[in-house]
């Protein structure tokens, strides 16, 4: 017999050899028909594998992040099964999950798939999931591997082979599909019950320019058609909310092929959003003892090799910039962290100067792949609201849960209400990815740990997210059609300040390493604005908006009392313009309804002779004529 442990803390004997399948079933039948994987002993596996020792259990369903991994990476092998059978010949490079569905990579020849044969393979995959056809496991020698493929002549699986060792491959066979995979995948196919292939698009062989174009082919799967209808929904909202189309129409930002790829320009509307979003935040800064500094945009590459960044964003940073002084390198800088390493060590420090928090709106450059840019939520150079605070051991956990509560008062501030944290640690095995001591990281762990369950938050622990030097809390946020987004990130670091030699003279005149926390509410100024912008649908909440009206003069004989009742509008610092263009009032009206612009004050010669102005609120209509005076103490109770 072997004990299994449940998440609740009960203890349950089975028979050596039982599945998590099995296991389900004998709690309730119901509880087996949900069941899409396990976690046993922290690693998740097929529900249909023999558990063989003792072991913790976590039956995995959809209402899990892994179970919907599982899910989805087994709808790519489904999706590529209808593939060889409707395109014989097909071969196959990587099929993963992703965030929302999969996609596989396939070499189809001569063949040319666009949308259009979408339907006749989502027909295929309704067709061979009904056929419950079970994922089977085989454990493969590589000799068998190779031989396999070999006679396939795909050679894209027999690279993968090649960099295997012997007694670690598996195939999987699904029907008459059979393919190169470590799993873990769904009891049976029966399970995938509504499809939906979303794009195709162009993917070089491992993301190597220089390697074959493949076909990738994305898609979705649920477990009931309904689901997917809510999906396809909130996809149609999500291109309505699209940033990039938004962008455009309200003039926030824009890109020149001239200036490069991925580097964001800022228009007069974004550059006065953004602002407002520094401004605001800055402010707060202020309040709770930040100081602000400002950094170069390089540094010499030394700079980042000691920091370590040189070696973990090297591939992806633009490369080094040689002066001519021979020998000389700088780099454009990929974190701020390592200059503001060199702020502290500017002058010696005595444990009665901690903690030190400064902060800076720091532009940084990653040389992002061009295939995965993205408006501005993925761009090569982008400006962090970054902050260091440089503190005591005894003072990180104060430090922390101060963080902790501006991150949560910067959210709330945007309309971010809908939040949960993430605790994100080591991998548990892959430690070859970090840097520093296992003591340092048990601390900055335990730390992060400690001061979330003090401050009573509700956190969910992912190990493998963290940075390479320390772990930290991201806090992801539900849009308002329901997506999750990554915003606001703190980490706990115990390796920078070892790495730089970082000191303060203690209580006991000896030197003493400080502990440095990372933290960064909006994360990156151009991705939080990106996802503002979609939360919102380009209505901006009031206080930050650009332009918060407009005055629509009937014609241009009431141009001169326009402009009178903007300066009185400005004296009260409220922001907009005035259409002066020779079209219709009511082209003026339509056109300021699509740039979002929350009021139209519309003035001819009986607002002129009253002193008055004739009120529209954006997407409500007219609300009443009423005074300059009026509108403004109007106006001023909204924010």
């Amino acid at each position: 017999m072997i004990h299994i442990t449940f998440p609740d803390g009960t203890v349950r004997q089975y028979p050596k050899g039982t599945t998590a399948l099995e296991i389900a079933a004998s709690i309730s039948e119901g509880l087996a028909r949900n069941v899409l994987a396990a976690k046993v002993n922290g690693k998740v596996i097929d529900a249909t594998r023999p558990i063989e020792e003792d072991a913790t259990l976590q039956l995995l369903t959809w209402k899990d992040k892994e179970g919907k991994a599982t899910f989805w990476h087994s709808s790519a092998h489904l999706m590529a099964a209808a593939i060889e059978q409707l395109y014989p010949g097909a071969k196959f490079g990587i099929g993963p999950d992703i965030e929302n569905g999969f996609y596989y990579d396939i070499d189809l020849g001569d063949t040319v798939l666009s949308s259009k044969d979408f339907e006749k393979i989502e027909q295929k995959m309704k067709e061979l999931a009904k056929k419950k056809d079970a994922y089977v496991r085989k454990e493969v020698s590589k000799a068998d591997a190779i031989a396999y493929f070999r006679e396939k002549g795909d050679e894209y699986k027999l690279e993968l082979i090649d960099e295997l060792q012997d007694g670690e491959i598996t195939f999987y066979q699904t029907g008459d599909f059979v393919d190169l995979c470590r799993g873990p995948h769904l009891p049976d196919t029966s399970k995938i019950k509504a499809v939906k292939l979303l794009s195709v698009a162009g993917a070089y062989w491992r993301g190597d320019e220089t390697r074959k174009q493949m076909t990738r082919v994305y898609g979705i799967t649920f477990p009931k058609a309904s689901e997917l209808k809510a999906y396809l929904h909130m996809l149609e909202e999500a291109q309505k909310r699209d940033h990039r189309k938004l962008g455009a129409e309200l003039e926030l930002f824009m890109f020149s092929d001239k200036v490069g790829q991925g580097l964001p320009i800022w228009l007069p509307n974004g550059t006065a959003l953004r602002t407002r979003l520094e401004d605001f935040l800055k402010a707060e800064q202020i309040k709770r003892g930040y100081q602000p500094v400002i950094t170069p945009h390089l540094g010499k590459k030394d700079l980042y090799v000691t920091s370590g960044h040189y070696e973990k964003y090297g591939k992806d940073s633009f490369q080094p910039i040689h002066t001519p002084h021979e020998g000389e390198e700088y780099l454009l800088k990929p974190m701020n962290c390592p200059h503001h390493c060199e702020i502290y060590r500017h002058r010696p420090k005595s444990y009665k100067d901690l903690p030190i928090r400064i902060a800076e709106f720091g532009t940084v450059y990653r040389y992002e792949q061009s295939g995965e840019l993205h408006g501005l939520t993925r761009v090569r150079g982008f400006t962090q609201d970054d902050a260091h605070i440089f503190c005591t051991p005894d003072q990180v956990k104060d430090e922390f849960l101060n963080v902790l509560d501006l991150t949560k008062y910067v959210l709330q501030k945007m309309g971010f209400e809908d939040f949960t944290a993430q605790i994100s640690l080591r991998d548990k095995e892959d430690r070859s990815k970090y840097i520093g001591s296992e003591e340092n990281w048990e601390k900055a762990e335990q730390a992060i740990m400690d001061a979330v369950k003090e401050a009573g938050l509700d956190a969910v622990v992912e190990y493998g997210e963290a940075a390479f030097y320390g772990p930290k809390l991201d806090f992801m946020v539900k849009d308002a059609i329901g997506r999750s987004w990554q915003l606001g990130t703190i980490q706990v670091d115990y390796n920078l300040p070892e790495r730089f030699q970082l000191e303060y003279i203690g209580p006991d005149n000896q030197p003493h390493r400080p502990v440095m926390i990372h933290r960064a509410p909006f994360g990156s100024m151009e991705r939080f604005v990106a996802v503002l912008t979609e939360h919102c649908g380009g209505h901006f909440p009031l206080w930050l908006t650009p332009q918060q009206y407009a005055i629509l003069p009937i014609s241009d004989k009431y141009s001169d009392y326009a402009e009178a009742v903007q300066q009185q509008l400005a004296a009260a610092g409220i922001r907009g313009n005035i259409d002066r263009r020779a079209e219709t009032i009511g082209r003026k009206i339509r056109d300021t309804e699509v740039k979002k612009i929350p009021f139209m004050l519309i003035v001819g010669e009986k607002e002129k002779q009253a002193g008055t102005v004739a009120v529209r609120r954006q997407g409500e209509g007219d609300i009443g004529t009423m005074p300059v005076a009026g509108f403004i103490d109007y106006f001023k109770k909204l924010l």
